[in-house]
């Protein structure tokens, strides 16, 4: 650990270059893909930019688009719904609505195209109830279109908007709205006028995470046949074998995200944010029966398309197509899932607790750079990751084998490309931004107090860390250590151009299934990861409604 240390005695220590570089370190992969990208000029991309390159990023900004509208809807209506209105089954709902988080995305394109295509139950039904002989007889949506997986990805990236919205809306100053009621605004019109404002920063924090995840999706997009820049980059590597056209596609795409990310940094600045002398005695909106019964039935259709049903088809196919054989056969990759997971969750929750405490106990402007830089890595898809590792270790290795024979002895082969150690350094540069602001929340709640005290008496650093910090930070390593976890065990597009040959884990192997038309063999896998997503949902749920329930219970 690097800090500067003001004891009794004077003594300072100096040691915050390992900080700074192992935060550089995270990005040099990225800077490296975009290098390649930049100066890139292939015939291969050259012919992509002049045919259908074009096409790809206009699929690309429309998907955006449509996902965060669809989320925006779905989250701040629920979210309102939840906070404002006396709606019933809503202690119920509450938690029901977060759920589908758990659910990949291409699950659920999976599980719906099976259910509302040609072939599908819902079909078939219609047409034996109607007499129907043939497509011509009828009209049914095609699920399978920039609208379907728009719609698809939407019920799933919701509860981003959901649960920062109903947080923003539970955290406002309720004397503002009664002031605007008594100002003559109607319980809409104060809404609209008042709380929505108010909301804004959390909801266009929350709609650039849904936005950067639908710019990362790959494998619901592929499998919907919707060329969007994921694919573009993922066939131009795997299908055409140049690494330099998909670096340049791969830059490409990186630029989308940071105008995103910038967009989003001014949309917010300048929005203050209220005082912490606020009233949360919420006086909620009394609904008529029609009216609850329409906002009941959003809400519950939300958890039902989202979550509910998908779970409920996945685990029929796992009764019906699944036996102790195929079991046994899971085994092994969700051997290997677990220990990627494994291996990225410690090291990168060990990574923010270095970043996290060089920030908290040393001076200085540029204390806070390190965890910014290492947190730019969620910012950044999986395809693109894949890419940025290929474009870095792979020169490394082949520069590792040219030596090895120079001196006469045996190639040791792709040891950083072709491994696992790819893989985990793709999780780290990608996730740490999640660990990164886990940690940090947990120990802006210790008093700056215990920072100094014992070091007034004489205590060592790594006795306070150790004595104090830790314990304390105890809960939010846990968490930080589960969410990563979580998303390691279902991460799909960099695992897919990293793997080593012939290796599984079971988000690859559930996506050959899918793509093969034969997910029920994969059913028993696909419960296991959308029960492993439900960990940390369940453990954040139940903190946020311990926070509520205490700051209920503070009300005069």
């Amino acid at each position: 650990m690097t800090k500067i240390v003001k004891n009794k005695r004077g003594r300072k220590a100096l040691l915050r270059s390992p900080i700074y570089i192992t935060s550089l370190l995270l990005m040099i992969p990225v800077l490296v893909m975009l290098a390649a990208g930049v100066s890139v000029s292939t015939d291969l991309f050259s012919h992509l930019w002049q045919t259908v390159l074009p096409d790809y990023i206009a699929n690309t900004l429309l998907l955006g688009v449509f996902v965060v509208i669809l989320s925006i809807i779905f989250g701040v209506i629920s979210a309102a719904l939840i906070v404002h209105t006396n709606i019933k089954g809503k202690a119920v709902l509450r938690w029901l609505l977060m759920l589908p988080l758990a659910m990949p995305a291409y699950l659920v394109a999976y599980l719906y195209t099976d259910l509302f295509d040609y072939a599908g139950p819902v079909q078939r039904t219609m047409r034996a109830w109607f007499q129907w002989q043939s497509p011509s007889d009828y009209v049914f949506f095609d699920i399978r279109t920039l609208g379907g997986a728009s719609i698809i990805i939407a019920l799933v990236l919701f509860p981003y908007i959901y649960m920062l919205a109903r947080t923003a809306f539970e955290q406002q100053d309720q004397n503002l709205l009664r002031v605007s009621r008594l100002l003559g605004l109607s319980a809409t019109q104060s809404f609209y006028k008042v709380a929505l404002p108010l909301a804004r920063p959390a909801i266009a924090v929350a709609a650039s995470l849904v936005l950067m995840e639908t710019l990362a999706d790959f494998a619901t997009v592929q499998y919907f046949a919707v060329n969007t820049l994921t694919t573009a980059i993922y066939d131009t590597w795997l299908g055409y074998s140049d690494l330099a056209a998909a670096n340049a596609l791969a830059s490409v795409l990186m630029l989308f995200i940071f105008f995103t990310l910038v967009i989003e940094q001014r949309a917010r600045a300048g929005q203050a944010h209220q005082s912490n002398r606020i009233n949360k005695n919420h006086q909620l909106i009394n609904l008529s029966i029609s009216a609850q019964f329409f906002a009941s039935s959003f809400c519950w259709l939300l958890a039902i398309a989202g979550f509910i049903l998908p779970f409920i088809l996945l685990v029929i196919m796992a009764w019906q197509h699944s036996n102790f054989e195929q079991f046994l056969l899971l085994v092994p990759t969700g051997i290997n899932s677990i220990e990627i997971a494994v291996w990225a969750a410690s090291l990168t929750t060990i990574l923010a607790m270095l970043f996290t405490l060089f920030k908290r106990l040393t001076t200085g402007k540029w204390r806070s750079l390190p965890m910014q830089i290492s947190g730019f890595g969620y910012a950044i898809p999986g395809t693109v990751l894949a890419m940025a590792m290929l474009s870095t270790f792979a020169p490394i290795d082949y520069f590792i084998n040219d030596i090895a024979h120079l001196l006469g002895l045996k190639r040791p082969g792709l040891l950083l490309s072709g491994s696992i150690f790819a893989i985990i350094f793709a999780y780290i540069v990608r996730f740490a931004a999640i660990a990164n602001g886990t940690i940090d929340s947990g120990i802006k709640q210790i008093p700056k107090s215990l920072d100094y005290a014992p070091a007034s008496l004489g205590a060592s650093l790594i006795k306070t860390l150790t004595k104090i910090h830790i314990p304390l930070l105890k809960s939010s390593i846990w968490v930080a250590w589960l969410l990563v976890f979580v998303e390691a065990m279902k991460e799909l597009p960099a695992v897919l151009l990293l793997r080593p040959f012939n290796y599984e884990t079971l988000s690859t192997h559930i996506y050959q299934l899918i793509s093969d038309e034969m997910l029920e063999q994969g059913a028993l896998g696909a419960i296991f990861i959308v029960l492993l997503g439900l960990l940390p949902i369940v453990w954040l749920n139940q903190h946020k409604n311990d926070s509520h329930n205490n700051n209920t219970e503070e009300q005069p």
